[in-house]
C-alpha cells in the first residue's frame, strides 16, 4: 500500500484531450512539410573539376595545387607574425605594469614616511603646548602601554610640565588586579582610575526611540569628576590657564576620555587604530583646554606581541606585520584553556587551526566554504585592542624604577597635586563599578614597556645634553654673523629713508609761495 501523502500524480488524460493534442501535432508536421516543399531542397555546390577531355589537364591541376600551397604558406606566415606581435605587446605591457607597481609601492612608502613624520610633528606640538600631559594606559596591560621615551622626554624637559597616568578601561579587569596596579603606578606618577563612556551622542546622530541600552555598561562615565578636580586644583596652584594634552598608543581611549568629559562626541573615536591624525583643541572651561593627539608610533624593534597590540596595522605597506603571526604571539602569551572557554572552541594544535575553527563558527567563509583566515585574524586583534575581551596582566613583583626616574623627579612630578584626595576619589570610583570575576578574565603575560618613536631633540639625556652644548656654540657663532649682516642692512635702509625724506621736504619748500 502507498501512503496517501506520498502517492505520485497520475499521468492519465481524458480521450478528448489526448486526441486533441495528437491532432495538433499532425497539423504542425504537415505545415512544416509544406513550407519545406515551397523552399525547395538546396543541394551543396560541387567543385567543377577540370573535364577529363580538356587539354593540358595535368598542368592545370599542378598549377592549382601550387597556388593552394602558396596561399597556405602565406596564411601560416601571417599567423606566426601576428603571434610574435602579440608576444611583444604582452612583454611591453608586463614591463609597464611592473614599472607602475614599483612606482605605486615607492609612492606608498613615501606617503607612509610623510604620514609618520606628520604624526611625529603633531604629537610634538601637543607635548610642547601642554602644561599637564595625561599618558592614557589600558588597564588590561598598563605596562605595555607605557612609552619610556615619552616619559623621559617629559620628566627631563626641565620645565614645569607634569605627567599624570590615566588608567582607562578599568571595567574590563578584576577588581583586585585594578587595585594592585593603582598601588604600583602611584609610586611613580599621579594615577587616575577612569572608565570612559562608549556611547556618546552627536548632533548629527538620530535618536532611536524605545531603544533598550544598558546605561551602567555603555553610557555612564566613571572617574571624570576625579580627573577634573585634580586638574582644576593644579590650575589654581599655578594661578593661570592650563592646557592638558592626552598622549598614548592606539586604541587606549584618548579621544573617548575627552568625549566623556565633554559629554558629547567632539572628537572622532572608534575601533579603528590611528583615527586621530592631527592635534585637536577642545575647551573644557574658562581656564582649561584639552589637546587630543595622534597615537605614538611604536618602534619596529619591539617584539611581535607588542607590535600586534600597540602598532597601527597597515594593509599593503612594506614593514607591516603579518596578522596571523600577531595572533600567534597573542595566543602564546595567554592560557590555552581560558581561550578555548572564552571562544567556545575545541582543542587546537596551532594558530591556523584555531583561526579556521573560529572562522567556521562565526561564518566568515570565502567561496567554496574556505575559511577567511586573514579577516578573522584582523577581527580578533580588533577585539583584543577594543573593549570586547576581558583580560588582565599582573604588576611586577619587585618594582624597579626606570633609569630616567629618580626620587627627586618623582617628587617634582607629584608636586602641586593633592594625592590624598586623589586616592579617596579613586577608591570611590573603584567601588562604584562592576567588574568581571577573575575566572572569566583571561590571564595575559605582558611584554613590558613599548618603545616609541620620539624625535631625539625631545629626549634630553646625557648624550643629547653634550650635543646641545656643541650645537649651541655653533648656533651662537652663526647668530653673531647673522646679527652683523642684519645691522649693516638696517643702516643702509635708514640712509635711504633719510635721502627720501630730504627730497620730499625740498619739493614742499619749492611749492610754497615766495
Amino acid at each position: 500500500r502507498c501512503v496517501a501523502g506520498l502517492r505520485k500524480a497520475s499521468k492519465r488524460l481524458s480521450c478528448h484531450k489526448r486526441y486533441k493534442i495528437q491532432k495538433k501535432i499532425r497539423e504542425h508536421h504537415r505545415k512544416v512539410r509544406r513550407e519545406a516543399k515551397k523552399r525547395g531542397r538546396k543541394k551543396p555546390k560541387k567543385d567543377p573539376s577540370v573535364p577529363g577531355a580538356a587539354p593540358f589537364k595535368e598542368a592545370l591541376l599542378r598549377e592549382a595545387e601550387q597556388r593552394r600551397q602558396r596561399l597556405e604558406e602565406l596564411q601560416q606566415k601571417q599567423k606566426l607574425d601576428r603571434q610574435k606581435e602579440l608576444e611583444k605587446r604582452r612583454k611591453l605591457d608586463a614591463k609597464k605594469n611592473a614599472a607602475k607597481i614599483e612606482e605605486q609601492t615607492e609612492g606608498t612608502e613615501v606617503l607612509h614616511k610623510k604620514s609618520k613624520k606628520s604624526l611625529h610633528s603633531e604629537l610634538e606640538k601637543v607635548i610642547e603646548a601642554s602644561d599637564v600631559i595625561l599618558e592614557v594606559l589600558d588597564a588590561r596591560d598598563p605596562m605595555g602601554c607605557r612609552c619610556p621615551q615619552l616619559e623621559q622626554a617629559i620628566t627631563c624637559s626641565g620645565g614645569d610640565k607634569k605627567l599624570v597616568l590615566v588608567l582607562n578601561k578599568i571595567d574590563l579587569v578584576p577588581k583586585e588586579n585594578l587595585e594592585k596596579w593603582l598601588d604600583c603606578l602611584k609610586k611613580e606618577f599621579p594615577t587616575v582610575a577612569f572608565k570612559s563612556s562608549t556611547l556618546t551622542t552627536d548632533r548629527t546622530m538620530v535618536r532611536v526611540k524605545r531603544a533598550r541600552i544598558d546605561l551602567s555598561r555603555n553610557t555612564e562615565c566613571f572617574g571624570s569628576e576625579c580627573l577634573l578636580k585634580l586638574l582644576q586644583e593644579h590650575c589654581r596652584t599655578q594661578d593661570k590657564a592650563i592646557q592638558v594634552g592626552l598622549v598614548g598608543f592606539p586604541n587606549v581611549g584618548k579621544s573617548s576620555i575627552i568625549n566623556s568629559i565633554k559629554k558629547n562626541r567632539v572628537c572622532n573615536a572608534g575601533l579603528g587604530r590611528g583615527l586621530t591624525k592631527c592635534m585637536q583643541v577642545v575647551r573644557i572651561d574658562k581656564k582649561m583646554k584639552m589637546l587630543d593627539s595622534p597615537s605614538i608610533v611604536a618602534d619596529r624593534a619591539n617584539s611581535t606581541l607588542t607590535l600586534a597590540l600597540r602598532s597601527i596595522i597597515d594593509d599593503g605597506r612594506s614593514g607591516s606585520i603579518d596578522v596571523v603571526e600577531a595572533v600567534d604571539a597573542v595566543l602564546n602569551h595567554c592560557s590555552k584553556q581560558q581561550v578555548m572557554m572564552f571562544y567556545s572552541i575545541p582543542d587546537f594544535r596551532n594558530t591556523e587551526e584555531f583561526l579556521t575553527l573560529l572562522a567556521q563558527k562565526r561564518g566568515m567563509l570565502k567561496k567554496g566554504g574556505v575559511p577567511d583566515i586573514e579577516n578573522i585574524a584582523k577581527l580578533l586583534l580588533s577585539d583584543w585592542t577594543g573593549a570586547k575581551i576581558s583580560y588582565h596582566s599582573q604588576p611586577p613583583g619587585s618594582q624597579m624604577l626606570p633609569p630616567y626616574l629618580t626620587e627627586d623627579k618623582i617628587a617634582e612630578m607629584q608636586k602641586g597635586f593633592n594625592l590624598k584626595k586623589l586616592e579617596e576619589e579613586n577608591n570611590t570610583t573603584v567601588q562604584a563599578l562592576k567588574y568581571p570575576s577573575p575566572a572569566s578574565s583571561i590571564v595575559f603575560q605582558s611584554a613590558g614597556m613599548t618603545n616609541g618613536k620620539i624625535q631625539e631633540n625631545k629626549v634630553v639625556g646625557e648624550a643629547s645634553q653634550w650635543e646641545s652644548l656643541e650645537t649651541s656654540e655653533e648656533e651662537e657663532e652663526d647668530d653673531f654673523m647673522e646679527t652683523d649682516e642684519q645691522d649693516s642692512m638696517e643702516e643702509e635702509e635708514e640712509e635711504e629713508e633719510e635721502k627720501d625724506v630730504k627730497e620730499v621736504n625740498q619739493g614742499f619748500i619749492q611749492l610754497l609761495p615766495g
